[in-house]
């Protein structure tokens, strides 16, 4: 994935930010990091499920904020498909 750039409306002011993809140790996952005036500010890490929690948070940007960023980058990345109850029996 290429670097791509986000906005987020958060406290009635726009925020703008470069999301980076790295490789992580294990090749199947990636760690992003977030710029902004090309200053790196935070970083996140993707769980099993592929949803994003804060590695570091070097600017000290308010934590909701964060959440906003996460959600969006979540938005673009692939999820895998949750398992239903009735999904081994498909006659119930």
């Amino acid at each position: 994935m290429e670097n791509f750039s986000i906005k987020v409306d958060y406290a009635e002011e726009t925020h703008q930010f470069v999301v980076g993809e790295y490789p992580h140790s294990d090749d199947e996952r990636c760690k992003y990091r977030i710029y902004r005036d090309g200053a790196y500010v935070a970083s996140f890490e993707p769980d099993r499920q592929n949803y994003l929690h804060v590695c570091q948070n070097v600017a000290g940007l308010d934590e909701e904020l964060l959440d906003l960023v996460a959600d969006y980058i979540e938005s673009r990345i692939p999820h895998p498909r949750g398992k239903r109850i009735d999904d081994d029996n498909p006659e119930s």
